[in-house]
């Protein structure tokens, strides 16, 4: 796992990280939902799709669209685990432990913030 000031820094670099924002369904329903709510499906898209030590379709698991959360694990690279172990440093072959979930919890949250959005809390 990353310090979050270097890893968003790298991810400003990517030009394919870089080139996600949210956008018309995305953002209303970032909007209208809310972040909590939002961070509470990332959690649940975390544990059945990127958690298992081999995940189901690993690589192609994470939609690029349909969701907010979608959108944010390609941003920020938390959408397979080949994408966790280079840019995160979390090694694939094995199950993520809580400790892990929650750090990619809490990239996503962060990427959210920096979306400058006017959300409700």
């Amino acid at each position: 796992m990353r310090d979050l000031d270097e890893l968003f820094a790298g991810l400003a670099k990517s030009k394919f990280r870089s080139q996600f924002r949210l956008h018309g369904k995305d953002l209303d329903y970032l909007r209208n939902k809310g972040l909590e709510t939002v961070l509470s499906h990332a959690r649940d898209f975390i544990g059945k799709r990127l958690a298992a030590a081999e995940p189901r379709n690993d690589g192609k698991q994470t939609p690029f669209r349909g969701h907010p959360v979608f959108v944010a694990q390609h941003a920020t690279a938390c959408c397979c685990r080949g994408c966790l172990e280079k840019w995160h440093k979390i090694p694939q072959g094995r199950e993520l432990n809580d400790a892990e979930q929650a750090y990619v919890c809490k990239i996503l949250e962060r990427w959210f913030s920096s979306q400058a959005i006017d959300m409700p809390n």
